[in-house]
C-alpha cells in the first residue's frame, strides 16, 4: 500500500523497512531485540530499504552455498536408504520452526530467532558428529562445529568476504551449542546475548532429541518400548506430543527475574529431556550400527585431510570449484587451516566421490 501510494504520486517509495521497524517497536516485548537496536555488522553497510537487519541476515544465510550443502550432510544416519530420514538441512528447518514458535509466543523477534536457527549448523562437517570428531583428532582438539559455523559466515562464504551478518546473529550461532552441556546453562558466558539466541540453543536440543529418536525407531536401531518410562510419562510417546509438551513447558515456565527474561523449564520436562539425551547417546549415537559407519567416515576424512596437506595445487582447484575461498588461500594462508575448512565444507556425497576418485583404482581399457 505504501509503495502503491508513492508510485501514484511519482515519488520514491517510502522505506518499507522503516515502517516495519515502527511496527516491531510497538509489538515486541521489552525483552525482545529490536532490529534497530542491533550492534551492527563487522563492515558497515547501507540498510536495505525493504528488509530489517535480521530479515536481511536470514536471506543471506538461505541463499548461501553452505546452507544448500546441508541437504547432503548427515544428521545421524549415513546415506540412509529411506527418503524420510532427517538430514542436516531438515534438522535446521525443524530448529527454525521451534524457535519461531517460541519467539512468537513470547512476543520476541521471530526474524532474529529464525536467522540464528537457519545459520547455526552451517559449519557442520560431513558425516555428522563423526566428521567433527575426525577434525578434532587430525586438525585441532578444539575444533567445534559452532565455531566453524561462525567462520563460514564471517570468512568462507563469498570467496573470503563472508556474509557480513549482524552481531546478534553471529553471537547466537557461536553459542547455540556446548556439546553435551547443560540444556539451559547457568554460566552467563555460555548464553547468547539475546533471548532469541538462547531460545535457539534450547530449540536445537528439542529438535534433535525428538527427530533423532523418531529416525532411530524408524531404522530399527531402537524400539519404542525401550524409551525410558520417565520420558514417555513427562513428554509423550510420539513426535507431536513430545514437541508440543517441550515447547509449551518452555513458554509457560519462563519468568522475568531482576528485569530480565529467564528461560526455564519444569523439573519434570527438563529431567525427561536429559534422560532422553542420555538414552540416545547410549543406544543410538554409540550403537554398533551407527558407530560402525562413523568409523569408516572418520577414515575417509582423515585420508582426504592428509592428501590435501601435500597437494596444494589440487587443493586450490577444489577451493575454486566450491567458491569457498580465494584460490590462492592454500598457498598464502596456514594450509592445515585451509584444508580443515575444505573438509568441513564437504557434503557426504562430495567426500565419498572425491575419496573414490583419489584412492580407488580406475578401470584400464
Amino acid at each position: 500500500m505504501l509503495v502503491e501510494t508513492a508510485v501514484r504520486r511519482h515519488e520514491e517509495p517510502v522505506s518499507i523497512r522503516a515502517e516495519y521497524e515502527r511496527r516491531e517497536a510497538n509489538f515486541l516485548s521489552p525483552y525482545g531485540c529490536l532490529s534497530t537496536a542491533s550492534r551492527g555488522r563487522r563492515r558497515p553497510e547501507k540498510p536495505c530499504p525493504v528488509r530489517s537487519a535480521f530479515q536481511l541476515d536470514k536471506d543471506r544465510i538461505v541463499y548461501s552455498n553452505a546452507f544448500r550443502r546441508l541437504k547432503q550432510k548427515t544428521q545421524v544416519f549415513l546415506t540412509p536408504i529411506g527418503d524420510d530420514y532427517r538430514t542436516r538441512l531438515t534438522h535446521t528447518l525443524e530448529v527454525a520452526q521451534i524457535a519461531r514458535t517460541v519467539a512468537r509466543a513470547m512476543f520476541l523477534n521471530e526474524d532474529l530467532a529464525e536467522a540464528i536457527a537457519l545459520g547455526h549448523d552451517l559449519g557442520h562437517t560431513p558425516f555428522g558428529h563423526s566428521g567433527e570428531t575426525a577434525l578434532k583428532e587430525i586438525y585441532d582438539p578444539d575444533f567445534s562445529h559452532n565455531e566453524q559455523s561462525l567462520r563460514v559466515v564471517d570468512i568462507l562464504e563469498n570467496c573470503g568476504r563472508g556474509l557480513n551478518l549482524t552481531y546478534e546473529v553471529r553471537d547466537g550461532i557461536l553459542k547455540h551449542s556446548k556439546g553435551f552441556g547443560e540444556i539451559i546453562p547457568d554460566d552467563p558466558a555460555e548464553l547468547a546475548c539475546t533471548v532469541e539466541g538462547q531460545i535457539v540453543r534450547i530449540a536445537d536440543i528439542m529438535a534433535y532429541l525428538n527427530h533423532d529418536l523418531d529416525d532411530a525407531i524408524r531404522s530399527g536401531v531402537v524400539r519404542s518400548g525401550q524409551v525410558p518410562a520417565v520420558c514417555v510419562r513427562a513428554i509423550g510417546s510420539d513426535h507431536s506430543s513430545r514437541a508440543t509438551t517441550m515447547i509449551k513447558d518452555l513458554i509457560s515456565c519462563s519468568r522475568v527475574r531482576n528485569g530480565r527474561l529467564q528461560l526455564r523449564m519444569s523439573n519434570g520436562v527438563h529431567d525427561a529431556m536429559v534422560a532422553l539425551r542420555s538414552f540416545l547417546y547410549d543406544n543410538v549415537y554409540r550403537s554398533e550400527k551407527v558407530h560402525g559407519e562413523f568409523v569408516k567416515a572418520k577414515k575417509i576424512l582423515s585420508e582426504l585431510y592428509s592428501y590435501f596437506l601435500g597437494h596444494g595445487d589440487e587443493l586450490n582447484r577444489e577451493l575454486a570449484n566450491l567458491d569457498m575461498a580465494p584460490c590462492e588461500a592454500a598457498e598464502t594462508a596456514d594450509r592445515p587451516r585451509v584444508v580443515c575448512d575444505f573438509i568441513a565444507s564437504m557434503t557426504d556425497r562430495y567426500a565419498l566421490t572425491l575419496y573414490e576418485r583419489l584412492f580407488f583404482p580406475s578401470p584400464q581399457v
